[in-house]
């Protein structure tokens, strides 16, 4: 991308990201009939662990996935590790467990690995997937489309906004949580109002900043990890995500003056804990740049009022323009980054 390009704003991060709205309305508009039967299936025959499999940003994905489903339906959920088969070559006793693999491609051969040796013992296997012909797909015993379309941009943008909004489905669907669902059936609309909102203080603050901390809890902690791997990406920027208690043990003793922090406070009570670590980094002088979802637009990055458990899909798909402003003032290609490609297969 030339240096004009950099500056007029074209990027394909910048549309596929704005398209986050139309993918969750097609996801939900697709899937209604698969999330009906799943929900059955799991009311009459629970199981009595779930286990995400991912990697990437569908692995932050995951992390939300385990907030929704053990606070809203009490299940325990554990991150299945690849690397147990693909290095290791490991065969797991027989279980009943419910195995949610999330995928923007389903071609990473540790990911296939990890799906097949469960789906061999036992397991039952939801797939959410943006490419429905991908390896991934027909081992699936539940395809949910993510219906995110083409994505260009090396990084991931509305398909993971898709995957969190399958996840939330799940479990609203699951639980039969009418309230949740119609928060659902709204979220297309809200994601393109966030998509708009003016997050330039953040632009402003991180064009010359090496390094920085991002905080979130609960529901929020996955949109803290994203974005920390959205500003390496795409922005050549150091950045770590870490909840707002983790932070504490250890990482916040190198905290000082005008280091930059961003923090997600979701209105739920997990929002508090983001809240105190953001006002004790901010009396040691860190750069907070707060977006509090209890402030609306008065939050210093402002944000819009849904229901707690899908404020973390607005703040993202707000960042997400502001990362990839970011990105073209810092001098990046947000489309390519160095060394990366669309689809990463690990093994």
């Amino acid at each position: 991308m030339s240096n004009v390009e950099l500056q007029s704003g074209t990027s394909a991060m910048r549309q596929e990201a704005g398209e986050g709205g139309e993918a969750v309305a097609r996801f939900l508009a697709r899937n209604g009939p698969a999330l009906d039967a799943l929900s059955q299936r799991l009311r009459a025959s629970p199981p009595t662990l779930v286990i995400t499999c991912a990697r990437g940003s569908s692995d932050h994905a995951a992390t939300y996935g385990k907030y929704l489903i053990e606070t809203l339906l009490g299940l325990p959920v554990a991150s299945a590790a690849p690397s147990v088969t693909s290095v290791f070559s490991t065969e797991f006793q027989q279980t009943s467990a419910l195995l949610i693999a999330i995928s923007q491609s389903g071609r990473s051969p540790d990911l296939l690995s990890t799906v097949e040796r469960y789906k061999a013992a036992g397991a039952y296997i939801v797939a959410l997937i943006n490419d429905e012909d991908s390896p991934l797909a027909t081992m699936a015993d539940c395809l949910l489309p993510l219906c995110a379309g083409t994505e260009t941009s090396v990084a991931a943008t509305k398909s993971f906004i898709a995957s969190l909004a399958g996840l939330a489905a799940i479990a609203a669907w699951w639980r039969d949580d009418a309230r949740l669902r119609d928060a659902l059936a709204r979220l297309p609309t809200m994601l393109d109002m966030a998509y708009e909102l003016d997050w330039t203080p953040l632009v402003d603050a991180l064009a010359d900043a090496r390094n920085l901390f991002i905080i979130g809890r609960g529901y929020g902690l996955s949109i803290a990890q994203e974005a920390a791997l959205k500003l390496k990406e795409t922005c050549g920027l150091h950045a770590e995500g870490f909840s707002s208690a983790e932070v504490r043990h250890g990482p916040m003793a190198i905290i000082d003056q005008a280091f930059p922090v961003i923090a997600f406070a979701t209105s739920d009570k997990s929002g508090d804990d983001v809240l105190a670590a953001a006002a004790q980094f901010a009396d040691r002088g860190a750069n907070v740049l707060l977006a509090d979802c209890r402030a609306g637009a008065d939050s210093p990055l402002p944000t819009l009022a849904t229901h707690a458990l899908l404020e973390p899909i607005l703040l993202i798909q707000s960042f997400y323009a502001a990362a990839e402003r970011l990105a073209r003032a810092r001098g990046f290609d947000p489309d390519q980054p160095p060394y990366l490609r669309k689809v990463t297969e690990t093994r």
